[in-house]
């Protein structure tokens, strides 16, 4: 274990943030399986929600730094492009 004041602190510190980030990167993986199961469904308006509240969970977590920029560009154009082909 650390011994000093300030090793101590940043292990606090990371703690913390591995809990939040954790709990930012379950909210992703329950909303664009969501969306993807409603993808799979015919319901066009459920489908536009559920994507809707995906990409809105995938950019705050882009925003807040537990996604990289292109990891979430990534998430949210291959869910459009699912639900884009589903449509059609």
């Amino acid at each position: 274990m650390a011994n000093l004041p300030s090793v101590e602190k940043r292990n606090r510190q990371s703690i913390k943030r591995r809990a939040r980030n954790q709990a930012v990167r379950t909210q992703i993986k329950g909303a664009v399986k969501s969306a993807r199961a409603a993808i799979g469904g015919k319901d066009a308006p459920r489908t536009v929600e559920a994507l809707r509240e995906a990409m809105r969970v995938i950019g705050k977590a882009h925003s807040k730094g537990v996604l990289h920029a292109r990891t979430a560009a990534r998430k949210i154009s291959r869910l459009a492009k699912a639900a884009a082909k589903n449509k059609a």
